[in-house]
């Protein structure tokens, strides 16, 4: 059953700055390294993306660029978002302990528990910090390996994507919203004293406009912030779909 967290109300900004400010957390080296996914399309695509999100029009700098590759576009997406998260959290990390954290949850309603399917097959019941270091760990061992995503890209080498990768993406991104999720319910009040709700929301802004446009993530497993999702999204919430959401009782999820 999921156990109460600390909650904080998110609120969405009409503007974000694009900047994280400086902490502690830098000097106590709980950045992980920037991930790269480097192809010779790869490269061009993200000059795309950072010329596109210069713009400040994230609904259109999601989409797949014309001619261009779809499973191209998500592995280097993919490691984009994976790297915008991995930073976001490394800043809230000395807040984010077992004392204050003991469950990976996002209120008191859903609770999340590790296993990756090979060193972890149960799911087991750890902290919040215990399983974003699981889940990045995992993250990273994904991105690296050359056959789920191929370092050369398959015009420059041959290689192709697996027939599973976008399933594997569908898994990836489902994970890192539960990051997302955690934040809000549980740091959001540090969030804001840091200065840094508005880049905080412009980076989930991003992440929802992209797994929306390639159906990503499920809707079940947005609900921890589906009125906030919703509202991202310009999406009317049904009357049914609201009270049972807010009925629901506690939930647990692998």
């Amino acid at each position: 059953r999921g156990a109460p967290c600390p909650t904080g109300q998110p609120v969405l900004g009409a503007t974000a700055a694009m900047f994280w400010p400086s902490s502690s957390s830098a000097a106590k080296g709980t950045f992980r390294p920037k991930k790269n996914y480097v192809t010779g399309k790869g490269a061009a695509l993200r000059q795309h993306i950072d010329a596109t999100l210069g713009s400040g029009n994230l609904r259109e700098a999601v989409l797949l660029p014309p001619g261009e590759d779809l499973n191209e576009w998500l592995a280097v997406n993919t490691v984009d978002f994976y790297n915008a998260i991995s930073v976001l959290y490394g800043t809230l990390a000395e807040y984010c302990v077992d004392a204050s954290c003991p469950a990976m949850c996002a209120g008191a309603k859903y609770e999340y528990r590790w296993a990756d399917g090979v060193a972890i097959k149960k799911p087991i019941k750890c902290s919040a910090p215990q399983y974003v270091d699981y889940l990045f760990e995992w993250v990273e061992k994904q991105v690296d390996d050359p056959r789920l995503f191929p370092q050369r890209g398959d015009s420059e080498n041959g290689e192709t994507f697996p027939e599973g990768f976008q399933d594997a993406v569908k898994k990836i991104f489902t994970r890192l919203f539960r990051v997302y999720a955690h934040i809000y319910h549980s740091h959001f009040a540090k969030v804001v004293q840091l200065g840094a709700e508005a880049h905080l929301n412009t980076l989930f802004k991003h992440f929802v406009f992209f797994t929306n446009a390639f159906s990503l993530v499920k809707r079940e497993e947005l609900a921890p912030l589906g009125e906030l999702v919703d509202g991202i999204l310009g999406v009317a919430q049904r009357p049914a779909e609201r009270a049972a959401r807010n009925d629901e009782g506690p939930g647990v999820t692998g």
